[in-house]
């Protein structure tokens, strides 16, 4: 009885032994080391770090159309507002003529918030009144006009576009993406004589070095 007891102990140390080895043997060979931190990061985009600008006034301004904006500002600003030169007065002031002119300067409405005519010093440019039929609160946060502002990158510009034509005619702004061609465009001009447009000054050394005349040796046979 001891000595089956014995050998099937001695079995069973003997297989845990085996184990033991076998599992040791299996991590070196297909191991790996283990990271000091478990998993891997995950780059998310930022959803909410900074804020997209969108498209430049001068770009908007570009693609803006007089008629849609008349079309626009008859429907979203005619209940308060008049457009024609002389236009009376309603809820808001005749709109004739307004950019280029002080924010509480038409001289036939006396309604104007204090807020706006606080800001004597300032005047309608194409900048402020997108500004201001953007979000006429964030632009002057006194104003007591009621209009909650519209989003509408298309249909704002063709509005301001449309007021601009109406005896004003300030000169619109250039899009931001033809200035930085136009400054690309001569900051990579070719300089010097011989010079190649838009090769490298290293390519452009090296070809006027080849085009030089090389000095012969006495001993050398000329042809």
């Amino acid at each position: 009885m001891d000595d089956r007891f014995n050998t099937a102990a001695g079995w069973v140390l003997f297989a845990g032994i085996i184990a033991l080895g076998l599992s040791y043997i299996s991590s070196v060979v297909f191991g790996v080391d283990r990271p000091e931190t478990m998993g891997y990061a995950i780059e998310v985009a930022d959803a909410g770090g900074g804020k997209d600008a969108g498209p430049d006034l001068g770009t908007l301004l570009a693609a803006a159309d007089v008629g849609r904006g008349e079309t626009a500002a008859a429907a979203r600003c005619g209940t308060c507002h008049t457009f024609d030169q002389g236009g009376a007065s309603g809820t808001g002031p005749n709109l004739w003529q307004t950019l280029g002119k002080p924010l509480a300067g038409h001289a036939g409405f006396a309604n104007y918030s204090g807020a706006l005519k606080a800001r004597s010093g300032e005047t309608w440019t194409l900048e402020a009144m997108n500004e201001w039929i953007l979000n006429p609160k964030g632009f002057e946060p006194g104003t007591s006009m009621g209009f909650a502002g519209l989003k509408n990158n298309e249909t704002r510009s063709d509005i301001v576009v449309y007021l601009n034509s109406l005896g004003s005619n300030l000169p619109l702004p250039a899009p931001k993406v033809a200035e930085e061609v136009s400054a690309e465009g001569e900051d990579g001009a070719a300089e010097g004589p011989g010079a190649v447009e838009g090769a490298a000054p290293d390519a452009v050394e090296a070809a006027g070095a080849m085009g030089a005349a090389q000095p012969v040796s006495p001993d050398q046979p000329t042809t």
